[in-house]
């Protein structure tokens, strides 16, 4: 496709994106299954302009000299171009005035805008969660904010289970993946420039067949690893989802002890049954509604009961720029009533003297430290401890770690991960011990 035809695209997508207000992905893949001719490079091209606009869709507004409430899909994908991916005005003007593929000539007004050189990245957020937001960063808002208006980088976890972390590193260079000084089993691949695809990581060997390498953000990896110690423990992952941070506590147990991986939605935990396998899991039982299996007789004897808690997914904004602008109050009200929900059921699996760790990918303090709050209130049995002391239980953390993750940590002892801070995503992490 021409560069204008792409650019035409991206201004279709983000109609329909905004019309229906369905996930990103969802608009992407019906384009594509209509557009059957666009090749990997153009989708690829398409999808990150995309992001990119709505990763920084108020400040592309104001830019573009337009409101939130008025603002077209058109203004904002030019803005996209000329001020986040640098493109020359007079080299806009040639792509969108393509007669037979481009959105349309630069309007005399546009023009004008394009040609400004400064652009100032404002709060790319809804306006009615800016509350939430300054009570969570208070001055510092801007700049937190701004660095969840930026690309992530993709994150790998190096599975100790199948490789040596060397051997693992060895095979990531291709993909120009490097170890991260925090973490002693992290690497990561930059994020790509503007325009550019992101390394195709999961068709190397060492993922796809080797099961060396999972794909798994630098926050989850930390999250995971506030277990702590937990090699030959019975640890349940309460609500294991796709199985990203069952594989990392597998990988912590060293196959030792017991591993019980359970998510009420049989759709989510699917994907573990593969993953499992692929990485070398032996000491790992799944249990699935869809084969009528509870969790019932595991009551009261848990040494770990890990619950990644279901949340607004504020802290994965970089990644999903299109979940804050559906976002909505009413949706926030529902996550805080299925959390204090969990959070209840979860501490059922603890034994005497056992631990619980709470984590959410949200920034958000209605979804963590007010949750934590309600239950202890209800539930004094649980006491809060240290999650930076459970992170280095693990031995996973370096000298470099223990340094970055210090100004993390919050008055209570939990661990609030943000872009700002670590170059990660979003992650609250609280480790609470019954006495």
């Amino acid at each position: 496709m021409r560069i204008s035809g792409r650019l035409s695209a991206a201004i279709e997508i983000l109609e329909d994106f905004s019309q229906r207000r369905v996930p990103l992905k969802t608009a992407l893949a019906d384009w594509g299954r209509n557009n059957r001719y666009a090749g990997a490079k153009d989708r690829a091209w398409i999808s990150g302009l995309c992001l990119d606009v709505l990763r920084s869709k108020a400040s592309l507004a104001a830019a573009m000299g337009a409101t939130m409430d008025d603002v077209t899909a058109r203004a904002l994908a030019l803005g996209a171009l000329g001020f986040l991916w640098r493109v020359e005005v007079g080299e806009l003007a040639e792509i969108a005035a393509d007669e037979e593929h481009g959105p349309g000539a630069l309007s005399e007004a546009e023009q004008a805008v394009l040609a400004v050189s400064t652009f100032t990245q404002k709060g790319d957020f809804p306006e009615w969660i800016a509350p939430n937001i300054e009570r969570v960063f208070g001055q510092d808002s801007a700049v937190a904010m701004a660095a969840f208006s930026e690309r992530a980088d993709v994150d790998l976890r190096l599975n100790t289970l199948k490789a040596e972390t060397e051997k693992s590193l060895k095979a990531l260079k291709t993909v120009k993946g490097e170890a991260i000084a925090i973490m002693q089993t992290a690497a990561r691949i930059p994020a790509p420039k503007a325009s550019e695809r992101s390394a195709a990581v999961t068709v190397i060997p060492a993922f796809n067949k080797e099961g060396w390498v999972e794909v798994q953000d630098l926050g989850s990896q930390i999250a995971a690893a506030a277990a702590g110690e937990i090699k030959g423990a019975q640890v349940l992952d309460y609500c294991a989802g796709g199985g990203g941070k069952t594989l990392a506590l597998a990988a912590l147990m060293e196959n030792t002890g017991q591993l019980y991986a359970y998510d009420k939605d049989a759709r989510r935990i699917k994907p573990l049954f593969h993953r499992a396998k692929r990485a070398g899991l032996r000491n790992l039982q799944i249990r699935s509604p869809a084969g009528g299996e509870g969790i019932d007789d595991l009551v009261g004897k848990m040494d770990v009961v890990f619950v990644d808690a279901p949340c607004t997914g504020t802290g994965t904004w970089r990644r999903h720029p299109d979940a804050k602008w559906r976002l909505t109050p009413q949706q926030l009200e529902r996550r805080i009533a299925e959390q204090d929900t969990v959070l209840r059921e979860a501490s059922a699996f603890v034994k005497p003297g056992g631990r619980m760790i709470w984590v959410t990918c949200s920034f958000l303090m209605e979804e963590n430290e007010d949750r934590l709050a309600v239950f202890l209130n209800d539930h004094p049995q649980f006491i809060q401890g240290s999650a930076l002391d459970a992170v280095i239980a693990s031995n996973l953390l370096t000298e470099d770690g223990r340094t970055a993750l210090d100004p993390c940590v919050t008055p209570d002892g939990a661990i609030r991960l943000t872009p700002d801070k670590l170059r990660a995503d979003g992650f609250f992490i609280a480790y609470l011990k019954l006495v």
